[in-house]
Formats: C-alpha cells, sequence, structure tokens
C-alpha cells in the first residue's frame, strides 16, 4: 500500500509554491502564466519574470556519495537519514525514544548530519524553528512517537501560524499496532492535521525518498509552513533498495503555483501611488526574502515603512524612512500614519487582530493594496481595493521596473507627509522614566542594542520583555528577530538561540528574555553548555507575568490572579535563583540590579568566549507603551502611566 498522505483538505487549500528563491518565470516553463497585457508593452517595460522550478516528475540532479552500494538493501531509517542528506540538512533536534531509536542508530552512521541533542521535544522544535528564522533553510526535528510527538505541537502551531519551514519527523508503533492504543501511541497525524501544511504517515518503505521530497518541497515553497512525517518502527527496519528518481506526486498542490504578478494590476498600483498624498507601506513576514527590492521600492518612492512584528528588520529600522513597528504596541508615528494615510500598501501581511485592533477603524480614510502569497488571506480581514496573489519578490521587482521607467520621481511628491511623520517621531518618541537605581528594562535593551551595533541575532520569549526587545532594538536586516509572534509560546526564547547559533555561528545570538518564559524551556542550558554554543541570555527578571501584570493594573484594578511568580514567603527573595540553574549547568552567570553597573555587565556577557547568562532585576510595574488596547482604535492610544498608578 502506498504511503498514506493525511490533511489531504489541507493540500487543496494550501497556497502556490513561493517564487522568493528563484531568479525568474520564463513562459517556457510548464509553470508559468503570462501576463495579462500584451507582448508590446511587456518589452517597453523590460519587466520580464522566469521561473526556474524543476518539473516535478524529473528530480534534480545532486551530488551526493551513498555509504551503500546502489544495489544493496538498507534499513528504512538509513534512508530516511540519506534522504535527509540529500536535501542539504547538516544538523537535526532529536531526541531519541523506543519508536525512533531506529533514526537514532542511523544518524550515528551519518557523516553528514550532527544531532544537536535538545532535553526536551518542545525544545527540539522550537531550536529548528530558530534555525530556520535565522538561516532561512528547514529546520528538522525528530522525536519519539505517543508523548515525544505531541511535545512537537506548540512548535509546529507556531511555525504554521508564522510562516516558518520545519519537518518534523516522528517514530510510531508498528502498522499492526496502530488503532490499538499501543503503549506511546498516539495519532500524530489527526492530532497535528490543523497545524500543519501537510503530513504524511508513511505505510511503505519505499515512499520514504519521494516522502521527504515532497516534505522538503511543500515546507519551502509558496507560503512556507511545517511538514510533518510520521513512520512506524517496522517501516524504519525494513529492508529495501531506495529509488531516488521517484517523482514527486503533487500535482493539485504544483497546478496552483502563483502566477507572475498581473502587468495591469501594478500598473494600477503605481497609479495609485501617484495619485496619493499620504501613502504608507505595511510590510510583513511575507517580505522577509525581498528586502532587496523592499529597500530599493521604498528609494524609488520615498514611502515611509511601517513593519510588523514579524517583519522587523525587512527594512532597516534605523533608517529615516522606519516608523518602526505597528499595531497594539507599535509607536504612535506609524499607527497615526495609517490611520491617516490614504494609501496603504499591504506586502506579506495578513492583517493580525493585534495589528488592526478594530477593524472598521484601521486604515479607514485609505485605498488599500494587498500583495500576499497566500488567496486565503486576501480579503480574510479586510476587503482590499487592489490585490494580487503573488511572491511579493516578483511583485516588487516588477513595480520597481515599473517606477525606472517613468520620467521623474515621486519622492518629491510626499515631502510634506514626511516631515509631518518626521515631527511625530519628535513629540512622541519611544521612551522610558527612570526610578532611582532600578534598571528600566528598556534602558537594558537600549544599552545591549549599542554595545552589538545592532548586529546580534534576537531572540525572546512571549511578554513585556517581547515587545520592549522589539522597540528599542533597531533591526537592520532580515533574520536577525526571531520572536513566536502568532502563537506568542512562552519558552520559545531560549531552544530558539541553540537553533540560530547553530545555524549561524558566525553571529552574535542573544536570547532577551523574561524569568516567566525563561523557565519553560530552562533544561536547554544543559544543551547549550554540552553543545558549547556561545548564546548569550539577558534575561529581564521582574519575578512576575509580566504583560498579564500589567492588563491587571490597567483594566482589573491591579488585583493579582495568580502573576507573582516569587516566593510568596519571602517576597523580597530572587527567587527562583537564576544563576544556580546556571551554576547547575555549568554556564557563567552574573546578576545586575543597578543602573549604574549594567552597562559593564551587558559588556563583559558580550566579552565572555562561551554561553552566558545575566540576571538583571527590573521593577514589575513598568508597563509597555505605547498600548492600543485590545479591539481599540489609533484615538485610544495609551502612552502614559504604569504599575505606580491606579486606573
Amino acid at each position: 500500500m502506498a504511503a498514506t498522505t493525511a490533511a489531504k483538505s489541507h493540500i487543496t487549500t494550501t497556497p502556490p509554491p513561493s517564487l522568493s528563491s528563484f531568479k525568474s518565470l520564463t513562459p517556457s516553463s510548464p509553470f508559468s502564466l503570462p501576463f495579462s497585457p500584451s507582448p508590446l508593452s511587456l518589452r517597453r517595460h523590460s519587466l520580464h519574470i522566469t521561473n526556474i522550478l524543476s518539473n516535478p516528475t524529473t528530480p534534480t540532479t545532486q551530488t551526493h556519495t551513498s555509504r551503500f552500494p546502489p544495489s544493496e538493501p538498507r534499513k528504512g531509517s538509513d534512508i530516511l537519514v540519506e534522504a535527509l542528506e540529500r536535501e542539504g540538512v547538516n544538523h537535526v533536534f532529536a531526541y531519541p525514544g523506543g519508536a525512533s531509536m531506529e533514526i537514532h542508530q542511523a544518524l550515528t552512521r551519518s557523516k553528514a548530519i550532527k544531532n544537536i541533542l535538545p532535553r526536551h521535544e518542545q525544545g527540539g522544535v522550537f531550536a529548528a524553528e530558530g534555525y530556520a528564522r535565522a538561516t532561512g533553510k528547514p529546520g528538522v526535528c525528530i522525536a519519539t512517537s505517543g508523548p515525544g510527538a505531541t511535545n512537537l505541537v506548540s512548535g509546529l502551531a507556531d511555525a504554521l501560524l508564522d510562516s516558518i519551514p520545519i519537518v518534523a519527523i516522528t517514530g510510531q508503533v508498528p502498522r499492526r499496532m496502530i488503532g490499538t492504543d499501543a503503549f506511546q501511541e498516539t495519532p500524530i497525524v489527526e492530532v497535528t492535521r490543523s497545524i500543519t501544511k501537510h503530513n504524511y504517515l508513511v505505510l511503505n518503505v519505499e515512499d520514504i525518498p519521494r516522502i521527504v521530497k515532497e516534505a522538503f518541497f511543500l515546507a519551502m515553497s509558496g507560503r512556507p509552513g511545517p511538514v510533518l512525517i510520521d513512520i512506524p518502527k517496522d517501516v524504519q527496519q525494513q529492508l529495501v533498495v531506495p529509488d531516488w528518481d521517484q517523482p514527486m506526486r503533487l500535482t493539485g498542490y504544483m497546478s496552483r503555483l502563483p502566477k507572475s504578478p498581473d502587468f495591469g494590476l501594478l500598473e494600477q498600483i503605481v497609479r495609485l501611488i501617484y495619485e496619493s498624498k499620504k501613502p504608507v507601506l505595511y510590510v510583513g513576514g511575507g517580505c522577509l526574502n525581498s528586502s532587496e527590492e523592499l529597500k530599493r521600492f521604498v528609494e524609488l518612492t520615498g514611502i515611509p515603512v511601517a513593519s510588523t512584528l514579524m517583519g522587523l528588520g525587512a527594512f532597516p529600522g534605523s533608517d529615516d524612512l522606519s516608523l518602526r513597528m505597528l499595531g497594539m504596541h507599535g509607536t504612535v508615528y506609524a499607527n497615526y500614519a495609517v490611520d491617516k494615510s490614504d494609501l496603504l500598501l499591504a506586502f506579506g501581511v495578513r492583517f493580525d487582530d493585534r495589528v488592526t485592533g478594530k477593524l472598521e477603524a484601521f486604515a479607514s480614510r485609505a485605498k488599500i493594496v494587498h500583495i500576499d502569497i497566500d488567496s486565503a488571506e486576501i480579503g480574510k480581514n479586510k476587503i482590499p481595493h487592489v490585490s494580487i496573489c503573488a511572491d511579493v519578490k516578483l511583485a516588487l521587482d516588477g513595480l520597481n521596473k515599473i517606477l525606472e521607467s517613468k520620467e521623474g520621481s515621486v519622492t518629491g511628491e510626499f515631502l510634506a507627509w514626511r516631515e509631518e511623520l518626521t515631527e511625530l517621531k519628535t513629540t512622541y518618541p519611544l521612551s522610558f522614566k527612570t526610578f532611582g537605581e532600578a534598571i528600566p528594562p528598556q534602558y537594558a535593551i537600549q544599552v545591549l542594542d549599542e554595545l552589538t551595533n545592532g548586529n546580534a541575532i534576537i531572540s525572546t520569549g512571549v511578554g513585556q520583555h517581547q515587545m520592549w526587545a522589539a522597540q528599542f532594538y533597531k533591526y537592520n536586516r532580515p533574520r536577525q528577530w526571531l520572536t513566536s509572534s502568532g502563537l506568542g509560546a512562552m519558552g520559545f526564547g531560549l531552544p530558539a538561540a541553540i537553533g540560530a547559533a547553530v545555524g549561524r555561528p558566525d553571529c552574535v545570538v542573544v536570547d532577551i528574555d523574561g524569568d516567566g518564559s525563561f523557565i519553560m524551556n530552562v533544561q536547554e542550558l544543559a544543551t547549550i553548555r554540552v553543545e558549547q554554543l556561545p548564546v548569550k541570555i539577558m534575561l529581564l527578571n521582574n519575578q512576575h507575568l509580566g504583560m498579564v501584570v500589567q492588563w491587571e493594573d490597567r483594566f482589573y484594578k491591579s488585583n493579582r490572579a495568580h502573576t507573582f511568580l516569587g516566593d510568596p514567603e519571602d517576597e523580597a527573595e530572587i527567587f527562583p535563583n537564576m544563576l544556580k540553574f546556571a551554576e547547575a549547568c555549568k554556564i557563567e552567570a552574573a546578576r545586575v540590579t543597578k543602573i549604574g553597573e549594567l552597562r559593564a555587565a551587558i559588556q563583559k556577557m558580550l566579552d565572555f568566549p562561551g554561553p552566558y547568562l545575566l540576571d538583571v532585576i527590573v521593577p514589575h510595574q513598568e508597563h509597555v507603551l505605547p498600548m492600543i488596547p485590545s479591539g481599540g482604535a489609533f484615538k485610544d492610544v495609551i502612552t502614559e502611566g504604569d504599575g505606580r498608578t491606579s486606573y
């Protein structure tokens, strides 16, 4: 029986493969769709976008030296590992168990793949995410059946919401035991059906080469996302001679490749730009692979740029035209710009509720242009006036060519608008207050930004520290900012930093974390130590679940409902002692409590050659500001106050 591909309904609704990593889309390609205008207008603007996707029925030739003679039978587990090698995998994040032992045995025989052993499967999948976010390549994690597989669920859901390419491989009980409630059996394909882009239950060992090839293609193409492969133990143990030339069976998926951006629609967008007086770019995670094209577009138009949490780094945060982040905790000037704009260019975004607030009031004065690779996102929350379902990279390239062909520049048309926003930047800057020797958490991040010259890769947990890291660290390039955006998964920061350090050993990697998030995956300190990863951890420790406390202060009259994380019998004590966790894992650590000692402490952390934990004690009364309450509009923005005030 052929492999069962679960979640077939997913395939019918999955967005078409992305062309973001491909240079062109020629008319001769079997997957291309021509522009709607005449060839003459195409020649006039020299807008030739082509595709170099290989035919799905013709395998791509790759150089790979197998450990086995071509005709020698081998275990399914060895075929799986070789298939990963053929996909260019160098690192996996795998935790062994009874149903995945065969895979781990095969990994020990691989000279190309190194396993980074997490101390919890959730740590493994978050590390795979960190690897993927930092490198742009698929992250791979492996877990056993039952509880090992279910421990991947939060990471898979996170990867789906944030469009992160992950291939998760799970062991499963032998085929004859499936459905018998065997030891450590969970129907992980059914469990993850709605939180993966696609998933597979492998029932035939001969299908492993094809399924792995498909899984990596699905994870990376179109709107990226997580793919799960569930492999019963007896399939892992079967002997067979693999056929590496099997074609992919993704006919329906391939038929929905994105069209080339419609030339007429691109020209219509350019006309809207020329007609507008107050245009704003609203860019998200879909622009991370289009940073150069985006910068060129801004250079040609002079349109200011507001970023989502996922989009930070797609356009340099230190650029004069950057409005930084918009949304619930975005800058006043970014939210003002969207509110007053007459043209909103929404590129690679999904109009998330934490950005829009009250939908009816969001960009209510503006004509909206929405470009996204996922057709399901267009019109889902906000109806656009003009929409293009295409790769943003191709669309921006087309827009740039049209703009370059125009006589004169449009940038001067928006000078008054830019000056208005510049004045707002001066009037409503991101700011914080100091109280005696206490360390403002915002200041700690500001100092880190200065001492690293804004060049570090930053991961975070979820909460106040996450928002401050988004506000006070300037991200000037893509894949520098790793955070759980859509799912908001606490415990993400430390393992994500592990993945980033593995994938980008050339970069300084800093986990800016909160005590609540950090302790959720604190066991990964052991992984950092054993793998000798030079991860720096700047822990903003306020002894509380800070973001929930902020909402308690604002909306629940400061009634504390289980948000204090310290020792109720001794509230003055720092509890738990994070330095002891570091000591237990043989990691250097220090604590700083006074603002005057902070800069030297951060510099010492950065200068230390190995992993380092800096416990920065901060007051729990601080609030993340600005803040637009959930469901509110720009007119409801809060810019003053903290937990020292009654509401």
